[in-house]
C-alpha cells in the first residue's frame, strides 16, 4: 500500500470513529448534528453514515421533527450490532473460577455466568470461548483478565500455574480470528475503578490487593493512563525489598502482627513513587477496622499534604468487569498514536 493510500485509509478510519462516537453520545442525531459534533462536512458524514447503515451498525430512526422544509433523517447507534466476550479468571482461597460476560457495543451487560472449575488451563479457556462464540455469532472481540503478568498475549508469572508461560493470546487469535485482549486483573480493576469515579481531569489512582494465600499485587492509573511498565511487570508489589524471603513475606501477611507493617510499607512505596489521589485496598486480608491504623502508619513517613485517601473494598468484581469490558471495547476502535517530541 502506498503512503498516500495508507494515509487516506487512516483518515477514513479516524472519521468513522468520530461519527460512531458522536452518535453514541448524542443518542439520536441527524447528519447536521453529527457534522457539528465532529467538525466534519455533512457530505463526509453522509457517506460514512450510509456505510454504517448498510452494515447494520447504525439505524435510521425516522425523520426529525419538521421545522419547515424537508425533515432530516435521524440516526441511532445499534448497540446490539455486536458483542464482546469478557472472561475473568480468578483463583481465590483455593477456588478456581471463570466468570464470562457478554456486553454490547455500549458496554451494557447482556449476560453473566460464573463457572467453578477444578483447574484452569489453556484448553479450559479455549473451550469456553468456543462454546460461547458458537452460540453468539456476532462476538467481535474477547477480553481475558488473569491474575498474572501478560506481555504481548503471552502469560508470565501467574497465580494459575497451568497458564504460566503460555502464548494464550496468539493461540486464540489465530484460532478464532478475533481481537483478543489479555490483561492483568489488577490493571483492569484499577481501570474500572477509575472510570466509575468520574474524576474531573486526569488523575493518578491506585488499587492494591491483599488476597488470602497469594502474594499482593497492584494496579496504577497515572495521569489518566494505565501504568504497566516495559514488560507489564509494574504492580508486582510483592517484589518490593521487604528484607525477607518470599516465604517469610507470605507468612507475615497472614499473621496478626505482620500484615500491617507490610501493608504500610507497600502503601508508602506507592505514595512516594506515583503520588495518587486515592488508594483502594482489596482482597480478603484488609478489614475496615484496620483503615485508621494503616493511615496512621503511612503518616509516620508521608507528609500529610501528600497523603492520599485510603479506602477498603473487599469485593471489586463490578470494577474488574467494568475495566475489562472497557478495554475490550477499546480494542475494536481504530487508534492512531501520535507521539509528541519534547
Amino acid at each position: 500500500m502506498s503512503q498516500v493510500s495508507h494515509n487516506t485509509y487512516q483518515l477514513k478510519q479516524i472519521n468513522v470513529e468520530l461519527v460512531k462516537n458522536s452518535i453514541k453520545l448524542l443518542g439520536t442525531a441527524t447528519k447536521a448534528s453529527i457534522a457539528e459534533a465532529t467538525r466534519l462536512s455533512v457530505a463526509t458524514c453522509g457517506t460514512i453514515l450510509n456505510e454504517l447503515v448498510q452494515s447494520g451498525e447504525v439505524m435510521e430512526t425516522g425523520p426529525d421533527e419538521s421545522k419547515g422544509g424537508r425533515p432530516a433523517r435521524q440516526y441511532k447507534y445499534n448497540a446490539d450490532f455486536a458483542y464482546v466476550l469478557c472472561l475473568l479468571v480468578k483463583t481465590e482461597g483455593g477456588i478456581h473460577s471463570i466468570t464470562y460476560a457478554l456486553a454490547n457495543l455500549l458496554g451494557e451487560l447482556i449476560q453473566e455466568t460464573t463457572l467453578i472449575k477444578d483447574h484452569i488451563n489453556e484448553d479450559t479457556i479455549d473451550n469456553l470461548i468456543g462454546e460461547v462464540t458458537a452460540e453468539h455469532d456476532n462476538i467481535q472481540a474477547v477480553g481475558i483478565g488473569i491474575p498474572g503478568v501478560v506481555h504481548e498475549g503471552i502469560i508470565g508469572i501467574c497465580d494459575v500455574p497451568d497458564l504460566a508461560g503460555k502464548p494464550l493470546g496468539p493461540r486464540l487469535e489465530q484460532k478464532y480470528k478475533l481481537k483478543v485482549t489479555i490483561e492483568n486483573d489488577m490493571n483492569m480493576t484499577v481501570y474500572g475503578f477509575y472510570n466509575l469515579q468520574n474524576f474531573e481531569g486526569e488523575k493518578t489512582f491506585a488499587v492494591v490487593t491483599f488476597p488470602k494465600n497469594q502474594f499482593p499485587g497492584a494496579g496504577f492509573i497515572v495521569d489518566g493512563r494505565i501504568l504497566s511498565g516495559n514488560t507489564n511487570f509494574g504492580g508486582e508489589v510483592s517484589y518490593l525489598p521487604f528484607g525477607m524471603t518470599r516465604e517469610a513475606q507470605m507468612a507475615a501477611l497472614h499473621s496478626p502482627d505482620g500484615f500491617v507493617p507490610l501493608a504500610v510499607s507497600t502503601l508508602i512505596s506507592i505514595i512516594a513513587v506515583i503520588n495518587p489521589i486515592a488508594i483502594v485496598l482489596t482482597g480478603e486480608l484488609p478489614s475496615t477496622d484496620l483503615l485508621e491504623t494503616l493511615n496512621a502508619g503511612c503518616l509516620q513517613v508521608i507528609p500529610e499534604e501528600h497523603m492520599p485517601r485510603l479506602q477498603i473494598r473487599n469485593n471489586t468484581h463490578q470494577e474488574y468487569l467494568a475495566g475489562l469490558t472497557a478495554a475490550t471495547l477499546e480494542s475494536l476502535a481504530y487508534h492512531l498514536q501520535v507521539v509528541e517530541k519534547r
